[in-house]
């Protein structure tokens, strides 16, 4: 792979999109192939959904003001950093067993973000590309972008719990108005 395909792959929005993809595209399988198996257990949607916001809400929060793609890339970006996101909350909040969601699977959401980043540090040692400013340890520091990085992990790990919370208060609801 050239280096221009692996850089394109160390974005976090385009694994996670491509994760997306995959999750649904398994949806679509009916067999016992164990990662189809994965992707239709309760809780595996909510963790997907948490790594999708995240990509949504840093974009607008921190890259939108400064990155200014024009023409398609405009589009696709608006695609992958804000219609997907969108997206994948509804479809969470119509589609996912709620009830089965549950706090003992948050630590296993936070294995994917926890390898992309230590891939992307370590890659970025070698490579002196960081796909994301505020991971640039050439222009930031590695102490800054370890403060970075904690930051990082407590947003998803607020944002993993503000979801489970949700999931059970609707799931609480339900049976109320059953």
């Amino acid at each position: 792979m050239g280096e221009t395909t692996v850089r394109f792959f160390s974005f976090f929005t385009i694994l996670t999109n491509l994760v997306v993809a995959m999750y649904f595209s398994l949806q679509l399988i009916n067999s016992k192939i164990p990662l189809v198996d994965f992707a239709k257990k309760p809780g595996a949607l909510t963790a997907i959904t948490v790594y999708i916001t995240v990509v949504g809400l840093v974009y607008q929060i921190v890259l939108r003001k400064i990155w200014t793609p024009t023409g398609l890339q405009m589009v696709v970006d608006e695609l992958l950093h804000s219609v997907m996101p969108l997206f994948v909350i509804v479809f969470w909040l119509l589609f996912e067993m709620k009830k089965e969601v549950d706090w003992k699977q948050l630590p296993g959401w936070l294995i994917y973000p926890f390898v992309y980043t230590i891939y992307i540090l370590i890659r970025g040692n070698f490579s002196g590309f960081y796909p994301y400013p505020f991971v640039d340890v050439d222009q930031l520091g590695i102490q800054t972008v370890l403060i970075n990085c904690f930051f990082l992990v407590a947003f998803f790990v607020i944002l993993s719990a503000m979801f489970v919370g949700i999931a059970k208060l609707i799931a609480k609801n339900k049976i109320k108005a059953n």
